[in-house]
This record gives structure tokens, C-alpha cells and sequence, in this order.
């Protein structure tokens, strides 16, 4: 199985910080986003798959959820369907961005 490329919060931050062209993904549920999210855009992981139309393939995607567990079963399943090079979990998803930045 291929590994999963991660990026980490600051890395992240930079990204934003830089106008860098990427997609972010929420894979949590919606009252999760509802309640905090860092802008992502949401497809929760029991319906991934379902996006798979939406998801950009020629530019960074990161995929995130509260501690970085469900984004990466989102990228698993993803693989399976097709052959993305260009996905990446955030490492200790919004918990550890909330350690971080706080609640921004």
C-alpha cells in the first residue's frame, strides 16, 4: 500500500499564510465542522468516495478531521478508487491546530 504523505500544522498555516493553491478537505462530521472548522470544505468520511468528482487532482489536497485518524482512512479509501499522488492527512488534524493557533 502506498504511504500516506502528511503535512503538519505549520505547514499547513503556510500554505494559507502563502495563497498557495490547494484544496482542503474536512472529513469529520458536519455538527463537528459546524462547531470548528479551518476552512475546509466538507465531505465526512462515510461518503468520501462520493466526492471523488470534486476532488482536485492536479494540485495539493489535504485532508483533515479532529486528530488526524479519519483523514487518513479518507486517503485509504480514496486510493483504492483512483491513483491521487497528491494527497496529504494533516498530522493531528484540527486538535492539534487548535493547540497551535487556538480556536481561529
Amino acid at each position: 500500500m502506498q504511504q500516506t504523505k502528511s503535512i503538519t500544522v505549520i505547514q499547513l498555516k503556510e500554505l494559507m499564510d502563502n495563497q498557495t493553491d490547494f484544496q482542503l478537505i474536512d472529513t469529520r462530521e458536519p455538527y463537528e465542522h459546524a462547531d470548528f472548522n479551518i476552512g475546509g470544505t466538507l465531505f465526512p468520511l462515510a461518503e468520501i468516495t462520493k466526492h471523488l468528482a470534486e476532488i482536485e487532482k492536479d494540485k495539493p489536497v489535504v485532508l483533515y478531521c479532529r486528530a488526524g485518524v479519519r483523514s487518513q482512512i479518507a486517503i485509504q479509501r480514496l486510493l483504492q478508487k483512483f491513483p491521487f499522488k497528491n494527497l496529504y492527512n494533516l498530522t493531528g488534524g484540527t486538535e492539534a491546530w487548535k493547540t497551535a493557533f487556538g480556536n481561529q
